[in-house]
């Protein structure tokens, strides 16, 4: 079959709302595989160390950085995921918001003479757009990690014009739906019913009936396609039953489909060992993986340990941790430019399983030092695959290290990978592995190689930056 005629099926199927099981993933037609082969192409946990993923069957570190959110609503959409893959991303975040930021973006239901909305029926172009995402990114091998919810969609200055408001649509009442005309409190106030509609909480029979019909919606799109993890919500602060609905939910339309899904909860609380993560971190049959990005909001050594502590509460059950936002840039109240880019590297030589910069103005997004790091990052990895090497936890292996002064993932004997957020000199233990190393630096401000020298063996190496700012050093032992 054609690869035009196979995608305009895609895209009928898409737009009827229809989940066909028996309809191929993207590209069967040309490869011949069989659904079991096809199955073992989808990004998962990877077989041999689940805390990274893996994707046509082979282990990816995921990594990104992008200009918006809702990347199927930009209109320069292919131009950007060329961007991205020239960068080295292979990974980025998309919600399925529909506010009017900039003035492009359209709500996914029929719009109407009169102003108002049908949510019975279709906005073709919104659905269009998300297609063209799907279809776009896995042309680039680049993994799509979906938000189906986004709070802020439904409160303070984006609830009124929103189709789902009572007074904007046909459907409902604001007495039968019990959703007032206006939520202006910061969603993290819990006050918009839309989040408390499930059979668990209030209910609301009438409204979910049109939540569940936009997520069917989307899945009728997305479950064609293996390059797919989905979040149920943006840092909610939320009831437990709201996520538990939806994650059973999208596994079960999956289930229906003949799809195996990964899905996760992303928790507004900004320390990881709140009560709250819990609700994922003690449920790896409903969570397949862990969204970690509000750790994003601390700094230092903090950051480091908050996010090792998790690491180690699952190592009986490992599973994936993304950081689908990273904070931090000159200007925003979530950090300056030297955060974004340590909190990044901490997590990447962290054991992360994803690492994404977060849109301006809050994160880096796509900009120079965004691209330098992912640039960084994949020259580290021609050198030292990150699921090779373990964190140095506690820093047992440094001596003469200051706070944040430096942090190391290793291989004893065969491969180190320490980065510097401020330069500086510490001392990297290899008394117990004689030999030869090659020490390769890398500039991070750059993404450039930046010199190699030799380092002995069976002593206490001394490892200098070779000045202030951000750098790695990639230390792999000489073959003889």
């Amino acid at each position: 079959m054609k690869p035009t005629v196979r995608f305009l099926l895609v895209f009928l199927v898409c737009l009827l709302g229809s989940i066909d099981a028996s309809f191929g993933q993207p590209g069967t037609e040309r490869t011949g595989t069989t659904p079991e082969v096809r199955d073992a192409q989808r990004i998962q946990p990877w077989t041999e160390n689940p805390r990274y993923w893996q994707y046509r069957g082979q282990p990816v570190l995921l990594l990104g950085g992008s200009k918006d959110d809702n990347l199927f609503q930009i209109p320069d959409l292919e131009e950007h995921l060329d961007e991205i893959v020239r960068a080295g991303g292979n990974y980025i975040r998309n919600t399925m918001s529909d506010r009017k930021d900039y003035g492009f973006e359209v709500y996914p239901f029929k719009p109407l003479a009169d102003g108002k909305y049908d949510l019975d029926d279709w906005n073709e172009e919104y659905w269009k757009r998300f297609e063209n995402m799907l279809r776009g990114t896995a042309a680039r091998d680049i993994i799509v990690q979906i938000e189906v919810w986004d709070r802020f969609d439904y409160s303070t200055v984006n609830w009124p014009p929103h189709p789902y408001n009572p007074k904007n649509n046909i459907n409902y009442t604001h007495e039968a739906s019990g959703l007032a005309p206006e939520y202006p409190d910061h969603p993290g106030r819990n006050r918009q019913p839309f989040f408390f509609t499930t059979p668990r909480q209030r209910n609301n029979t009438l409204v979910l009936k049109y939540q569940q019909r936009f997520v069917d919606k989307m899945l009728s799109c997305s479950l064609q396609y293996d390059h797919v993890l989905y979040c149920i919500d943006n840092e909610t602060s939320g009831e437990e039953a709201w996520a538990i609905y939806w994650a059973e939910h999208l596994h079960r339309r999956a289930t229906e489909a003949g799809k195996q899904i990964c899905v996760t909860q992303m928790w507004d609380a900004w320390d990881l060992k709140a009560e709250e993560h819990r609700r994922t971190l003690d449920h790896p049959e409903r969570y397949r993986f862990v969204d970690v990005s509000q750790n994003n909001q601390k700094k230092g050594q903090e950051h480091w340990d908050n996010f090792q502590s998790v690491r180690q509460y699952i190592a009986k059950v490992p599973r994936p941790l993304n950081t689908t936002k990273t904070y931090g840039a000159d200007g925003f109240r979530f950090g300056n430019n030297q955060d974004g880019i340590e909190r990044w590297w901490r997590h990447v030589i962290g054991g992360v399983a994803s690492a994404r910069f977060h849109r301006p103005p809050a994160g880096l997004g796509l900009s120079d030092l965004a691209v330098a790091s992912l640039r960084a990052a994949r020259k580290l990895e021609s050198l030292v695959k990150l699921w090779e090497v373990e964190p140095d936890v506690n820093h047992s292996l440094l001596s003469d290290r200051t706070d944040n002064e430096a942090y190391l993932a290793a291989a004893p004997g065969r491969a180190y990978a320490l980065y510097f957020p401020v330069g500086g000199s510490v001392g990297l233990d290899l008394r117990k592995h004689p030999g030869r190393y090659t020490l390769h630096w890398i500039d991070i401000a750059t993404g450039e190689w930046a010199g190699t020298n030799d380092v002995d063996g069976g002593t206490v190496a001394t490892i200098a930056a070779p000045k202030k700012g951000h750098w790695l050093a990639v230390i792999v032992r000489q073959e003889n």
